[in-house]
């Protein structure tokens, strides 16, 4: 589950064992505010990357068990040595905030699922700790519902994130497909656009596919939740589908029907 711009999904819910609420919202605290250091206000790169840096003086004092200097480092101390989570996945999404300074555009799908690596993958292996689940089945079920839901932000958002100066779909096969980037600042989906969004939409549903035997994997409130995820995202895949792709007049948003049939679904599939 991405950290950023991902209010159609779940996370974090009513659906959470209360043991854990607190963890999780320290953790969103965490991420939201890292990636508002990447994306927020009118700081200089060089301004951005010192703060993030900042973040990781705090990480390092964590790790050698040196008291933080921040409030908000000092309770995911206190986390992270409660439910005893790993810091790398803290580190990396760091690095994808740094990253997203710095590099506006990707050559290929493997760059791209690099990224997703570090900025969507953390997230997914921290939920599974706090559960206590360290199977690495589970844990490559959840790096491929990370990464797909990360690329439906993307394909949700291409125009506001082209807004920002960024383009997360991949260079080689915009040109492949004939789709410039004056096309996207015209949020122009004539031409090709429709089959090059279809071709993005079944690929990242083939990747969500693989992941979800993990919503069976986890028993009682965390496997609901999670089918609660999956189900989210493949409803957003369905309206990309349904409007071939046009998201600058169609652009996918889950409504009370679908939270409805979601939970149906979720329920059934236990």
């Amino acid at each position: 589950m991405p950290v950023n711009h991902y209010e159609n999904f779940p996370v974090a819910s009513i659906l959470l064992p209360r043991r854990l609420r607190h963890a999780v919202e320290i953790i969103y605290h965490f991420a939201r505010s890292a990636d508002d250091i990447a994306d927020e206000g009118d700081a200089s790169a060089g301004e951005r990357l010192a703060a993030l840096d900042g973040y990781r003086a705090e990480l390092s004092r964590i790790a050698s068990n040196t008291e933080p200097q921040t409030e908000l480092f000092r309770d995911l101390a206190q986390v992270i040595a409660r439910h005893k989570l790993p810091l790398q996945p803290f580190n990396d999404l760091l690095d994808a905030f740094s990253q997203d300074v710095v590099k506006t555009r990707y050559a290929n799908f493997g760059e791209v699922m690099d990224y997703c690596k570090k900025s969507a993958n953390p997230v997914g292996r921290l939920m599974l700790a706090l559960y206590g689940e360290h199977n690495p089945r589970s844990l490559a079920y959840s790096d491929a519902i990370c990464s797909a839901l990360q690329i439906i932000n993307f394909l949700q958002d291409i125009a506001i994130d082209y807004d920002k100066d960024r383009i997360y779909m991949p260079q080689d096969e915009l040109a492949r497909y004939n789709i410039s980037e004056a096309q996207i600042a015209r949020h122009d989906s004539s031409g090709a656009w429709s089959p090059f969004m279809l071709m993005q939409i079944e690929r990242t549903r083939k990747l969500l596919q693989a992941g979800a035997p993990l919503g069976k994997v986890l028993k009682g409130r965390i496997g609901l939740e999670l089918r609660m995820i999956i189900m989210g995202g493949a409803t957003v895949l369905e309206k990309l589908h349904a409007s071939k792709g046009d998201i600058y007049t169609q652009r996918p948003v889950l409504g009370t029907r679908d939270w409805l049939n979601m939970l149906y679904r979720a329920l059934r599939a236990k």
